[in-house]
């Protein structure tokens, strides 16, 4: 009876195995589909799942652009990496894979790849190969001696999503988020939606990103609770960024909304770009209807990132229209006598051919704004100039750890005009974008002093990346010397977690703190990385299962939790989980065997948290044994669970 259940369920998996080989072919059709209209969150499993297929390079390319286009850094990085290398891959890929490694921090080796770049790709302008160089360069200085200022999680505003855009308003705070808003009804990202002309995106779900919709929230005082900000918006997709005037009478904020002059054509994409609007107070504190600013274009261009100056007579705004000088230029439109909004004048001596972002003046004529086009950390960096009439006076890069190699953007003024919050998307946050404050009184009290070296040849390893991490905290940066060595300052009364990580190499992370030391002190930790061989065998020890069984016993559990670790702290590898089983019983049995055993060892890990596509079952059966038991030769129990293990191969990096 066992032979013929074994059989029916071999040829039901065979059949089930052509079945799925048979629509595999169309699955990357879909993620080409879900890719161009924008949905990447949805795009990312498809060609992830294309990808296990076959190794395509149309796969791998559009996996790292689509996790580049969702500030998935480390990811975008492992598959530039993978598709640079392929056979045909264009010279953009290097480039994509440099950028990458600049927004990992990893500026030794994005500096090498942009080099690389620049050699295949002749006719990059000396300006641009310049600000490459000199951005490597210059962050490497910066994070050597870093400023005396901590960055502070503003956790009561911040959700697992994308929080941004921390203004004060009567005392409490107004901000843009994506968070979910269950129960209540209803960072520009990007500059637009795109949707199926023939029908409207989704009113709940933001394909980009796979979360909701950005809306404007409000929290009045440390101990009330955020909620939905009152603004009558009209539309259910993006609401935010916001901007009030002195008295707090007059909003001006940015929108998506589908509009009746929207140009929408059948079978093609339709590109809704984001539109400035304001909104008076009543004297009942109610807000009016929204006004479209008179210079909004939704079929042609986007505005956004308004910035309404202390007098209400200028506004300041970031926009693609026709004639700027790269992506999205800063602009300011000065009120008529009229009372009308004059035409915009580009800000040229800010701009760049790159993107610039969130503008914002203070009293005193200091002015700050991010942009990703001059020499900076990565991504957008924080500027500040002074405006001097008509123009913009020098204009300089904040410094580190100010900026960071991800995303920079989104600030706000305190009455004394220094900048009290900001908005970043950097490592160790509570979700994609998150809210800063700053404090510059921190406080240095020890010294951390390490090296960073290779745990099989005990060599030290120059470049490698080591992060210092304060638990509830902020983190910091540098890069290791020519003798692997590293060092920062650290806070009294404090926990970390400290780092270590380099291309083709597993991460070594350690805990340490200064709580209860009284005595300044020089603490020391060395770390240890391991090489990544791809498709070699690692043995998982006291992985073991009872005789005829594939449940998970708790020794193993324990030992899959190790793997769990290894699968959180390198976020890129993928692994293959395999499992073996003895020789007794039927072979074909020990195959279904060895296969149930490995996929209940996925799916613990899976149920831990790691993505499904990271991780595939492999039972071998009997066919790999360790030891001489096969077939009709007479063991012991203990040699023939020596056979019954469970091994794991990394096969993506």
């Amino acid at each position: 009876m066992k032979k013929v259940l074994i059989g029916a369920c071999f040829l039901a998996y065979c059949l089930f195995a052509l079945s799925f080989s048979a629509n595999a072919q169309y699955v990357i059709k879909d993620a080409d589909k879900q890719y161009e209209l924008f949905n990447y969150s949805k795009a990312i499993d498809l060609y992830e799942q294309a990808y296990k297929k076959k190794e395509s390079l149309h796969a791998a390319e559009r996996l790292a652009n689509a996790y580049a286009y969702t500030n998935n850094y480390k990811q975008a990085e492992s598959w530039f990496a993978i598709a640079s290398k392929m056979p045909e891959s264009k010279p953009e890929n290097i480039l994509g894979y440099a950028k990458a490694l600049q927004n990992n921090s990893k500026y030794s080796e994005a500096k090498v790849q942009y080099l690389n770049y620049i050699d295949k790709k002749k006719d990059v302008s000396e300006n641009q190969q310049a600000v490459w160089i000199a951005s490597c360069d210059s962050a490497l200085k910066w994070m050597k001696y870093p400023k005396k200022v901590e960055l502070i999680n503003q956790k009561a505003l911040n959700s697992p999503q994308s929080d941004w855009g921390a203004v004060n308003y009567l005392g409490g705070i107004v901000f843009t988020s994506d968070r979910a808003n269950s129960g209540l009804e209803s960072k520009e990202s990007t500059p637009f939606l795109k949707f199926d002309g023939a029908k409207i995106p989704d009113k709940k779900v933001y394909g980009w990103t796979g979360n909701g919709y950005l809306k404007l929230y409000f929290k009045a005082s440390p101990a009330d609770s955020v909620l939905l900000f009152p603004i009558k918006a009209g539309t259910k997709y993006h609401v935010g960024s916001a901007s009030f005037t002195a008295d707090g009478n007059t909003l001006y904020f940015t929108l998506t909304r589908i509009a009746d002059e929207l140009e929408r054509l059948k079978k093609q994409p339709t590109t809704v770009n984001v539109e400035i609007f304001s909104s008076k107070k009543a004297a009942d504190g109610t807000w009016s209807e929204p006004v479209s600013f008179a210079y909004n274009d939704v079929n042609k261009y986007s505005v956004g990132d308004p910035f309404i100056s202390t007098d209400g007579q200028s506004l300041y705004f970031s926009s693609n229209m026709p004639g700027g000088k790269g992506g999205t230029d800063i602009y300011v439109s000065e009120k008529t006598n009229a009372g009308e909004w004059g035409k915009p004048v580009n800000l040229e001596e800010a701009n760049t051919q790159g993107n610039e972002r969130s503008p914002v003046f203070d009293g005193k004529n200091n002015f700050y704004f991010s942009s990703d086009g001059r020499v900076g950390m990565g991504g957008l960096d924080v500027f500040e100039a002074l405006r001097t009439g008509a123009g913009i006076g020098q204009i300089e890069n904040m410094g580190y750890p100010f900026n960071s190699p991800q995303d920079d953007f989104g600030f706000s003024l305190n009455e004394k005009g220094g900048i009290v919050y900001l908005s970043s998307n950097r490592d160790g946050g509570l979700g994609s974008d998150d809210i800063y404050s700053l404090d510059e009184k921190m406080i240095l009290a020890f010294k951390l002093e390490g090296q960073v070296f290779n745990k099989a040849t005990n060599q030290p390893i120059a470049g490698a990346l080591v992060t210092l991490a304060k638990v509830n905290g902020s983190s910091i940066k540098a890069e290791t010397d020519d003798n692997g060595s590293y060092k920062f300052d650290l806070a009294k009364e404090s926990e970390y977690n400290v780092s270590a990580e380099k291309t083709n190499y597993r991460s070594d992370v350690e805990n340490l703190a200064t709580i209860g030391l009284t005595t300044s002190e020089l603490l020391k930790q060395n770390l240890f990385l391991e090489t990544i061989v791809l498709n070699k065998a690692i043995k998982l020890e006291n992985i073991y299962y009872d005789f005829d069984k594939s449940n998970i016993r708790p020794d193993a559990a324990v030992e899959l939790d190790k793997l769990v670790k290894i699968m959180k702290d390198n976020p890129t590898i993928w692994i293959e989980l395999g499992s073996h089983t003895d020789s007794r019983g039927n072979d074909q049995y020990n195959q279904w065997l060895s296969q149930s055993r490995a996929n209940s060892a996925v799916q613990y890990i899976i149920d831990r948290g790691i993505e499904k596509n990271r991780i595939s079952a492999k039972g071998y059966g009997e066919s790999q044994l360790l030891n001489k038991c096969t077939n009709g030769v007479k063991c012991t129990d203990a040699a023939h669970q020596l056979n019954r293990r469970t091994e794991f191969k990394i096969v993506k990096q």
